[in-house]
């Protein structure tokens, strides 16, 4: 790279046009250092951890000695709905430790134990809609990231990773044990957490530890530290420490994964078959007790779960989730200051993200899986600087040639919750030529913004690609968010270059400026009329051409009537308003044979919506959308139903409709999927995942098994069988290909 690439990389807004960006993101770094302070919070709490030298048996019953004489955390306090309360039913909470295993034991007393709500036993079920006990530890006690686990009252077994103070990233799986048992005057957790599961400083003696309980029918959370309503439980700054944590031994810290892997693909269409066998192997080595280097050779993703069908009716490329476990671990690591902040529950997002990496860009292409020979990773920290390096090669394929992918990412944090980072990757699945982007980005967050018990957050960053193209290959951008419980606002200026293309990144729109800005109004009126809190939003989202400097699109939202109710029930969005306008450059093919042409749109869209708790046996929503679209009319339906029949068994069916009637021409687009699920036990799971849609004519269907007889060792058996809609309207499908795969992995730790 070249002096005038760098002067161009670090002074991106030089043009006449970028002076008073430039300015105004000079003020408002300055003034945000100015208003920052050290987070100094009063109701963090302290406690030390008994050593014990007795075994534990993790089976939910916490009756061995060491259980009855430990001493108990403390009460917790409640956060919502009567904030710094003492909770409605009492919990007990005590801590112990040995050489190898941390241990939580946790005593939910209720009063009326026939309404506790545990609908769901499967790996990483959702906490919203049901009682709840989690924690989260600091394990460097470093304020931003923490460990995650969780439960419920049936026992499913929920972890994942804390990363920059607020977010969660359940996809995260560790090794680790947990029973929980029901009784006549509430229900009982034990938590069994191996030290080998975890990254830590050996002589560090305090660790940041937070837990908290959810009591679903009432609405309520209560929590041992913290417990203001601006302050949510992931929320690490806020969390009290666990003392007693030094002299902890990890062994030579390295886990040996190999795994036997087998499938059988029957294709309909050139009446062939093909079978495969391969084994593999992961591995999982602490290089120091803060550095962890994964690596996976032949690696297999025979489990991973289908993705959901969409139908896109936009101009922009749809982002679908990662799913594959060796990408999902420490994703945190590499998240970048180009992406969020979003708006509040309901709220449309600006559909500009900015990804420099993008993991589904590695060993997938155009929806076909490019298989990985191997790959490896390191994560961590090194003193308060934050690491995350990956390598990944490919292997060959009638699609395209073996590639070589890699990633460096480097964030330095300080004060309490701030970072300046860079970032590097280099890589590009669909193109000959090398491909590269760099950049830099900056976080200022404070829980004490104005020195008050206020959230604020101030983000900047600036990228550059490299792809043969010499000019206009950059996207920068600045971000101002207000997220705190009554409050919440946000004020976002982003550019996307027209040449712009990060190779192994995603980027949903280029060639335009994006200004944003909203204000969300939460307040919480508990018991009135049977409302738990009120939502009201106000949103702009404005895309200009970077050609003309004049606008390609806008949005206006607005949301006057959105209920809460304390029984889980919501009325999201009673006649929510969107006023939008598109102007087109050139044709858009919206549906086959259906094309919008160049011009100038308005259209004013409603929405209404209304959900029943998901705490019922039958539960649902629906939404419906009405009003204009480009240059006709069009309605929206989307309906849910779940029915739960006690915790082990669940189906949910689902429909979303799109009526269009424009001059252009009508059109349908439909997608209807099912999920069913039965679950003997929190080890032993069956899912199954049903799915059609009018574009493809293409009926799914996946059964997926998973089965784990212990922490670490794991079988997988999945079916995928699909069928090809002959003739619309009709019932006629006619087979198509089908998958059997199979999968076992046993862990050694060392």
């Amino acid at each position: 790279m070249e002096l005038s690439d760098l002067k161009t990389f670090f002074l991106p807004f030089n043009p006449p046009r970028w002076q008073s960006y430039a300015r105004a993101l000079s003020v408002l770094f300055f003034c945000c250092l100015s208003l920052w302070g050290q987070s100094t919070d009063a109701s963090a709490r302290k406690f030390e951890v008994t050593l014990i030298n007795e075994p534990i048996s993790i089976d939910g019953t916490l009756d061995e000695a060491a259980w009855r004489s430990a001493p108990s955390i403390g009460n917790l306090i409640q956060r919502e709905p009567d904030t710094g309360q003492a909770p409605s039913e009492k919990t007990e909470i005590k801590i112990l430790r040995d050489e190898n295993n941390l241990y939580v034991g946790v005593v939910a007393h209720d009063a009326e134990p026939e309404k506790i709500v545990g609908n769901n036993m499967t790996r990483d079920a959702s906490t919203r809609s049901q009682d709840t006990i989690q924690f989260i530890l600091d394990t460097f006690n470093d304020r931003r990231n923490a460990y995650y686990f969780a439960t419920n009252p049936s026992g499913a077994l929920i972890d994942g990773l804390v990363f920059g103070d607020l977010n969660l990233n359940t996809d995260w799986n560790a090794i680790w044990d947990l029973r929980t048992v029901r009784s006549e005057t509430g229900w009982v957790s034990e938590f069994a957490i191996p030290f080998k599961s975890l990254n830590f400083p050996v002589n560090e003696d305090v660790w940041g530890f937070n837990i908290s309980r959810r009591i679903f029918r009432k609405i309520e959370e209560n929590q041992w530290s913290g417990g203001r309503l601006e302050t949510d439980f992931l929320q690490v700054s806020a969390a009290g420490e666990l003392a007693g944590m030094s002299g902890i031994e990890q062994g030579i810290s390295l886990d040996l994964r190999p795994f036997l892997a087998a499938s059988y693909l029957r294709s309909r269409s050139d009446d062939d078959s093909e079978s495969d066998f391969e084994p593999g192997v992961d591995i999982f080595y602490n290089i120091t007790p803060s550095l962890k280097l994964t690596g996976t050779i032949n690696t297999d993703f025979g489990e991973t779960e289908v993705d959901s069908r969409q139908i896109n009716l936009s101009r922009f490329s749809i982002r679908f989730p990662e799913k594959r476990s060796f990408f999902l671990e420490d994703v945190g690591v590499f998240s970048f200051a180009s992406t969020g902040p979003e708006g509040s529950p309901g709220v449309p997002d600006a559909r500009a993200d900015v990804f420099p990496f993008f993991s589904r860009r590695v060993g997938l292409l155009s929806g076909q899986e490019i298989p990985i020979d191997f790959g490896a990773k390191l994560t961590g920290k090194a003193g308060s600087t934050d690491i995350g390096i990956l390598g990944v090669q490919t292997g060959d394929t009638d699609l395209v040639e073996g590639k070589t992918f890699a990633v460096a990412r480097f964030r330095q944090n300080f004060l309490e919750r701030s970072y300046v980072g860079g970032i590097f990757t280099s890589g590009d699945p669909a193109a000959g030529e090398s491909s590269e982007t760099y950049g830099l980005d900056l976080s200022l967050a404070t829980s004490q913004f104005l020195g008050y018990n206020k959230n604020f957050v101030f983000n900047a960053y600036g990228l550059k690609s490299e792809n043969g193209e010499t000019d206009d290959d950059m996207s920068f951008g600045i971000s101002a968010h207000y997220p705190n419980e009554v409050w919440d606002g946000m004020l976002v200026l982003r550019e996307m270059q027209r040449n712009f293309d990060p190779g192994i990144g995603f980027v949903q729109r280029k060639n335009v400026r994006l200004y944003r800005g909203g204000l969300s109004y939460n307040p919480r009126i508990y018991n009135y009329l049977g409302l738990e809190r009120l939502q009201h939003d106000i949103f702009y989202t404005q895309f200009d051409s970077l050609d003309t400097d004049e606008l390609e699109s806008s949005e206006f939202y607005v949301s006057v009537f959105d209920w809460h109710f304390l029984s889980g029930d919501a009325i999201h969005s009673m006649f929510d308003f969107t006023g939008a306008k598109e102007v087109l450059i050139e044709p858009f093919e919206i549906s086959p044979g259906v094309v919008i042409p160049v011009g100038e749109y308005n259209f004013n869209q409603w929405k209404s919506n209304i959900s029943f708790a998901s705490k019922r046996p039958l539960s649902g929503s629906l939404t419906v959308e009405w009003g204009e679209f480009w240059s006709g009319n069009a309605e929206n339906i989307r309906a849910r139903l779940s029915y739960k029949y006690a915790p082990w068994f669940r189906i949910r069916i689902e429909a979303n409709q799109t009526f269009a009637d424009l001059p252009e021409g009508k059109f349908t687009a439909r997608i209807l999927n099912s999920t069913f699920s039965f679950s003997a036990s929190p080890q032993l799971t069956f899912s199954n995942l049903v799915q059609y849609d009018n574009r493809s004519r293409n009926l799914g269907w996946q059964s997926r098994m998973r089965w784990t007889p212990k922490p670490g060792n794991d079988l997988f058996v999945s079916l995928n069988q699909g069928w090809i809609n002959e003739d619309i309207g009709s019932l006629r499908f006619r087979t198509a290909d089908t998958k059997l795969a199979t999968k076992f992995q046993y862990t050694f730790r060392f």
